[in-house]
């Protein structure tokens, strides 16, 4: 749960970075640096760290290379950097999707929690619900009285089970009591596409994906799923608000070390990563993706990462959803 926006760490903090660099945190980094994306090209992970790694090149002077190695729904890449030497020079991403990996899979092979030394968030983002417009809803308190008119018939689409969108969509179920049915895509746009097509009702999207369909009138937006409504979507309600109390629900990303880096690295990564989403270029950058820079401490990562984990855990479990491995 992300309850208040850390838009950029605190003066002190900032302090306190600084004066704790020994001299291993104020050489580094002497070479280039890895940024593993376990992704393809073009997805939100690896335009938030492209973003950030030219910044970065820019401000240590050496390359800092983003290197895609998509597989198993991110977890060969992450796998790669838990398993690279603790030294600074290997960093990765993860996202919302890595707390919710342990939940689903019995196969993950790493803890997000205790393998990785965690730098800093860089980026939160929320979904939006969308229906067809031939659904006879226009607000979620209509969507809550029509699922439990009808049990069980009304479908919601994902872009995979066990993603960021599938869970949000259990966790909405699990909050209004309701029971809708889970039809898994391979990618956000085309379960989109059936839900403009009408094979499915509706669908916790992603902002960018489904705002064109939105505006020219061939899919109806209900709520923002996060704790608080979107900048750029201010008129439209939180799914809290508009009828099911702490509900949230939303994308972030952040980048992590492997375990045992010394903790001078880790501060001064931090500290420029800090610096990076403070620049008015980045920030404009992350928000023509609908994407708010955030910024934090190892320590409030850490605590951010464990909150979801636990969070998600129960929404899997109140689910029912079977763990197995990843296919």
């Amino acid at each position: 749960m992300w309850p208040h926006r850390m838009y950029l760490n605190t003066s002190l903090w900032l302090m306190l970075t600084v004066f704790a660099q020994p001299v291993l945190g104020q050489n580094y980094p002497a070479k280039g640096i890895r940024f593993i994306v376990g992704f393809t090209p073009g997805g939100p992970n690896d335009i938030v760290a492209r973003i950030v790694s030219q910044k970065l090149t820019e401000s240590f002077g050496v390359p800092v290379t983003v290197d895609n190695r998509p597989g198993a729904d991110s977890m060969i890449g992450t796998q790669m950097t838990a398993r690279a030497a603790p030294d600074g020079y290997t960093i990765s991403m993860i996202s919302a999707s890595s707390t919710i990996h342990p939940s689903v899979y019995t196969d993950v092979p790493f803890d997000i929690a205790k393998d990785f030394s965690h730098v800093s968030l860089l980026a939160l983002t929320d979904f939006i619900v969308i229906v067809n417009p031939t659904l006879p809803v226009k607000s979620i308190k209509d969507l809550i009285a029509l699922a439990k008119t009808r049990p069980g018939q009304l479908n919601f689409a994902s872009s995979g089970t066990g993603g960021s969108l599938h869970l949000s969509g259990e966790l909405f179920k699990s909050l209004a009591n309701v029971d809708m049915n889970h039809v898994p895509y391979k990618g956000g746009a085309p379960a989109v596409n059936d839900v403009i097509g009408g094979q499915v009702e509706l669908m916790f999207s992603p902002i960018p994906i489904a705002m064109p369909h939105v505006k020219s009138g061939r899919l109806r937006m209900l709520a923002v799923t996060g704790a608080r409504r979107w900048r750029t979507l201010p008129e439209v309600p939180t799914v809290a608000e508009a009828g099911v109390p702490g509900y949230e629900a939303t994308g972030w990303y952040g980048i992590v070390l492997p375990a045992r880096t010394p903790i001078a690295v880790v501060l001064r990564l931090n500290q420029e990563i800090v610096k990076v989403l403070a620049l008015a270029e980045v920030r404009q950058q992350f928000a023509s993706f609908e994407l708010e820079p955030i910024g934090s401490s190892p320590e409030q990562m850490t605590s951010h990462v464990n909150a979801e984990l636990s969070k998600w855990a129960k929404v899997v479990r109140d689910a029912k959803l079977q763990r197995g491995a990843l296919q």
